[in-house]
C-alpha cells in the first residue's frame, strides 16, 4: 500500500500507537471512537465512462485493453471501478491476438461487436457479437479477432484479491468453468420472458447467467451475477435498491435514462455507467426501440453474507 493511501486510512485522528521496541507491537494500533463504524471510506460515486467509450469504439485504436479505473477516486492501491469490480473495453483489431493474464477468479466477456475465438487452456470459445462466456482467471486468455474489428466488454474480479493480496486460483482448482452463453439462446430465452405479464413484483424483463456448479445460486460466479436486461418503448422499471454495486453497459440505450438518487442519467449506446449500491435507481425507456443493456453486479457477494438488502422503496 502507498503512503499517501496509508496516511489517508490511517488517519492519527482516529487510530494511535504505543511507542514501543517491539516490532509487533509497534504496529498494533487502537481505535476508541464513541461509535466503531464512524470510518467511512470514498463513497462509489455514480460515474458514466464516455472516454473510454469512444476511445473504444474509434477505429484508430489499437488492438489493446482500455480499462474503467476509478482507484484515484475510491482511494486503492489497484485498479477497480468497484470496490470488488474491474471492467475493460478489449479492442482487437481484425486478425491480430491480445493476449491478458489477470490475477482473478474469473473472467467474464460480453460480445459488443464482431466475432473471433478467445483460448484459455485447454478450452476455446468461438463467438460472435451478443455472446456471453466466461473463464477461470489466473491463465492467460488468448481472444484473436477474426475478419473484422472486435470489440469485448471484460469483467473481473481482482480488485477483490488485490484487496487481500490473494493469488488467482491454480488451473484446474477454480469453481468458475469454462462457459459460453451465445446470442442465439439469449434471444430466444428473452423471447420467453417478454412473455410474462408484468407485475408490481417484476424487477425487468431480463435473462441471468449461471452455471451448474453454483447451482441453487443463480450468480454466474461465486461473487459477480450477470445478465441481459431489457425493457420495451415507453416503459418503466421500477424503482428499487440492492447492496451490490452494479455496472450497466448499453447495449441499445437510444431514448433511455436512469433516476439514481433522484438525479437523470441519460444512457448512451456502448457506455458503461456505475449505479452505487444501496441507491434507489430505476430505468426508463422513451426512444423507439427495445432497451437492452448487459448488467453485472457483485450480488453474488451479498446472496453468500445474506446482505442482498433488495427493495422497492
Amino acid at each position: 500500500m502507498n503512503d499517501a493511501v496509508s496516511a489517508r486510512r490511517l488517519s492519527p485522528e482516529t487510530l494511535t500507537g504505543s511507542p514501543t521496541d517491539n516490532p509487533h507491537q509497534r504496529r498494533a494500533l487502537y481505535h476508541c471512537a464513541v461509535n466503531g463504524f464512524s470510518y467511512h471510506p470514498p463513497a462509489v460515486p455514480m460515474r458514466q465512462f464516455l472516454r473510454e467509450r469512444d476511445r473504444a469504439f474509434d477505429p484508430a485504436t489499437p488492438t489493446g485493453a482500455i480499462v474503467l479505473d476509478i482507484s484515484d477516486v475510491l482511494e486503492t492501491d489497484y485498479l477497480a471501478t468497484t470496490p470488488t469490480l474491474l471492467c475493460r473495453y478489449l479492442k482487437i483489431r481484425a486478425g491480430e491476438q491480445l493476449r491478458k493474464t489477470y490475477v482473478a477468479s474469473c473472467e467474464i466477456f460480453y460480445v459488443m461487436t464482431g466475432s473471433g475465438d478467445s483460448r484459455n487452456g485447454d478450452d476455446t470459445v468461438h463467438w460472435v457479437t451478443g455472446d456471453v462466456f466466461c473463464f477461470p482467471g489466473g491463465s492467460e486468455t488468448v481472444h484473436t479477432a477474426g475478419s473484422g474489428d472486435a470489440l469485448l466488454f471484460c469483467v473481473t474480479n481482482e480488485p477483490l484479491l488485490s484487496f487481500e493480496r490473494l493469488q488467482a486460483p491454480a488451473p484446474g482448482t477454480s469453481i468458475v468453468e469454462t462457459t459460453h452463453w451465445p446470442a442465439v439462446e439469449i434471444d430466444r430465452h428473452l423471447t420467453e420472458v417478454w412473455k410474462r405479464p408484468l407485475t408490481p413484483d417484476t424487477t425487468g424483463y431480463s435473462v441471468q447467467f449461471a452455471t451448474p456448479a453454483l447451482v441453487p445460486n443463480t450468480s454466474t460466479t461465486p461473487t459477480i451475477n450477470c445478465a441481459i436486461n431489457t425493457l420495451g418503448p415507453g416503459l418503466d422499471q421500477r424503482p428499487h435498491r440492492h447492496n451490490g454495486a452494479a455496472i450497466t453497459l448499453a447495449i441499445e440505450g437510444e431514448g433511455v435514462f436512469s433516476m439514481i438518487d433522484g438525479e437523470r442519467v441519460e444512457w448512451s449506446t456502448g457506455a458503461a455507467q456505475i449505479t452505487p449500491a444501496t441507491t434507489l435507481h430505476s430505468h426508463h425507456s422513451r426512444g423507439t426501440k427495445r432497451m437492452r443493456s448487459f448488467v453485472i453486479q457483485d450480488e453474488g457477494l451479498h446472496f453468500y453474507t445474506r446482505t442482498v438488502g433488495f427493495s422497492f422503496d
